[in-house]
């Protein structure tokens, strides 16, 4: 079987997460690169041995291209994924689809039947830690799931610049852990969220929030708590606990090794736990792309696909909305 040809849209930070996931699985092909900013499009293609341009069309217009990863700001989504699906392309798209449910909407209605051509990149849902726990929960290990616990905490809060382009705390961070929970819950039925403003003022002056506690029901009545934090002392905290009636679950930080320290003053000491997200994610993210490729070579249905990422959007708006009025909200979308 010939390698998957996969064109990159987008040689950003996420960009050349997604480069180097492609160089290394066994049975897919980098074969181009794109970003209007010429720099950054030759750097990528120099990194992972690949051509670059500074014109998508030169993807999305190569018959030669079986499949296209869609890296680019969040603006351009629309419309390189449905330029992709008219040129015949599978597509993997990073979160969120769009800032705004009316244009993914629009989207779903124009593509029709080809977003089932469409993955959507909530890299979490393979971590092997994550993935094995929910596997163990679908299997009844510990009886009906009746509580879930999702923690994530960024080391720092990420330039002002960015943040004022990210749709918020909820769009651009939560999102992650909306599809965690939906991952585990299925239908949620309601959101109610808290938040402060507790660590960056550059955060609040562009009016987000830097920290959130938000409680989700699901359609089976079990309850899921997320909680958020633009900044965490101690790392990369990314945790997460699923109870049951027979028990309990749990995923705990990653740390670089196993070896502790312990002397006179100390016991069991360890190294930091992992401080960037590519440290902490790259299994998950080659597999979340050896799924991708998987899909693509026997036609099947990727996951999660185009309505798990307008469901997660769904999510993150009511998650506003409870904030701003105080009250929970029922999701009917």
């Amino acid at each position: 079987m010939s390698a998957l040809r996969i064109g990159l849209l987008g040689c950003g930070r996420i960009g050349r997460v997604h480069a180097d996931s492609v160089t290394v699985h066994p049975r897919a092909e980098l074969a181009r690169v794109f970003d209007p900013f010429e720099a950054a499009a030759t750097e990528v293609a120099a990194q992972f041995g690949s051509t670059w341009t500074t014109e998508a069309d030169a993807i999305l217009d190569d018959p030669s291209i079986d499949a296209v990863i869609v890296a680019s700001p969040t603006p351009t989504h629309v419309d390189l994924l449905t330029r992709a699906l008219r040129a015949g392309k599978a597509v993997l798209c990073e979160k969120p689809i769009d800032l705004d449910l009316a244009r993914v909407d629009a989207c779903r209605a124009e593509i029709g039947e080809l977003s089932e051509r469409v993955m959507v990149g909530f890299n979490r849902r393979f971590d092997p830690s994550f993935a094995d726990i929910r596997g163990r929960v679908a299997a009844g290990e510990i009886g009906g799931l009746e509580q879930l616990v999702i923690i994530s905490r960024d080391p720092a809060p990420p330039p002002a610049a960015y943040v004022a382009t990210s749709g918020g705390l909820f769009r651009d961070m939560t999102i992650h852990d909306f599809d965690m929970a939906r991952f585990f819950l299925g239908e949620v039925v309601s959101v109610t969220a808290i938040a402060a403003n507790l660590i960056s003022p550059e955060i609040a002056e562009a009016g987000d929030i830097d920290g959130a506690v938000v409680v989700l029901r699901g359609a089976t009545g079990a309850l899921c708590s997320i909680t958020n934090s633009r900044r965490c002392a101690f790392g990369y905290d990314q945790r997460l606990e699923a109870f049951g009636e027979l028990g309990m679950l749990t995923a705990a930080n990653q740390l670089p090794t196993s070896v502790r320290f312990s002397g006179a003053q100390h016991t069991e000491v360890a190294a930091p736990y992992f401080n960037f997200f590519l440290d902490r994610y790259t299994p998950a993210y080659r597999a979340e792309l050896d799924h991708f490729v998987t899909a693509v070579e026997t036609g099947t249905v990727p996951s999660p696909g185009f309505g798990d990422g307008r469901a997660a959007l769904v999510l993150a708006g009511a998650a506003n909305e409870s904030l701003r009025t105080g009250a929970t909200v029922a999701v009917t979308a």
